[in-house]
């Protein structure tokens, strides 16, 4: 498990909002079984001895998903339950299934309220979660995530409500079930590369390239993508106006991406649809990053950029993955 609001305790049970000033200390894996005693009846639980795992930076979730790969080649172990922070949990959610090399499950979870508030949703969306990794179903379908009683992928979902606890969707294309009283149901499955089809080899990536997103509106100043070059960026993502148009960034990350200082991934603020290669607004070197949210896109980017620098391969990941 992660930090996070789930294992948090408030001041009391109306605290929602302030609970990381309450001066009590998260719960740890043990005391959150203990609380949830119903989580023996589904399955036998160990916590992991190297909790807390950090995952405020894309270095820390490269050392998870290293953790995550050793425990699932436990012959014992048949699945991972992972708790941590709503904020980038979609983020972690989508570099683990990109990542893990195991077709066992791997849910990840979270909660909007802290585990002692008045009607929270720490206690069920946690039982729901280990209610998922047990069921058959839930296999070779990749790494999912599991909230207000909804199964989604991991590359397709995001946190959509900063407060409410149906935050997590997956848009336009949909979730993949329920985990409902009487049962845990599936209608669909991911159909996009993931853990034991990905080609992304975690054991041999010893640090990810520095990927930024730039984010497009009509105030958006040139200087930014150079900028981010100047520090470091060998990618890139672009969250565009509209169908993915850079907008007044056009002309500076058509150099950047035609010199290969950088390579240059096309995203969209908008939230839902694809954006195209060969449209309107792309320019040569820039690749398309589908549907595809910027910060899913900048995950992809990075681990694309530990293989290749070069745009029509990176291309084909954004297509596959």
């Amino acid at each position: 498990m992660g930090p996070g609001t789930l294992p948090s305790q408030g001041s009391g049970r109306l605290d929602f909002t302030r609970y990381r000033r309450s001066g009590r200390p998260r719960m740890t894996g043990h005391e959150l079984l203990a609380a949830l005693p119903e989580i023996a009846s589904i399955a036998r639980v160990e916590v992991d001895a190297g909790n807390p795992h950090e995952v405020a930076a894309l270095e820390e979730v490269r050392k998870l998903a290293l953790r995550v790969n050793e425990v699932l080649r436990l012959p014992e172990v048949d699945g991972v339950v992972f708790i941590q922070g709503t904020n980038t949990l979609e983020e972690t959610a989508y570099f683990l299934t990109l990542t893990v090399r195991s077709a066992k499950p791997v849910v990840v979870t979270g909660a909007q309220r802290p585990f002692t508030a008045l009607s929270s949703d720490a206690q069920i969306n946690l039982l729901d979660a280990f209610r998922v990794a047990a069921a058959p179903g839930t296999s070779g379908k990749g790494v999912v995530v599991v909230t207000n009683g909804e199964i989604n992928a991991a590359r397709d979902v995001t946190k959509t409500n900063t407060y409410h606890v149906h935050t997590f969707r997956s848009r336009d294309v949909g979730l993949l079930g329920y985990a409902d009283a009487d049962r845990v149901v599936f209608y669909r499955a991911p159909t996009r590369r993931h853990t034991v089809e990905s080609e992304f080899e975690i054991e041999t990536i010893q640090s990810l390239p520095r990927v930024d997103i730039l984010y497009g509106w009509s105030g958006a100043q040139p200087g930014l993508a150079e900028a981010a070059v100047g520090l470091g960026a060998k990618g890139l993502v672009m969250a565009g106006i509209g169908a993915g148009a850079p907008g007044n960034l056009t002309p500076e990350l058509a150099r950047i991406a035609a010199s290969g200082r950088a390579v240059v991934a096309r995203s969209s603020r908008v939230g839902e649809g694809r954006v195209l290669r060969n449209d309107n607004w792309e320019e040569p070197g820039m690749v398309a990053a589908d549907n595809l949210s910027p910060q899913k896109a900048a995950v992809l980017l990075s681990l694309a950029l530990t293989r290749t620098g070069k745009p029509e391969e990176i291309q084909r990941f954004f297509e596959e993955y």
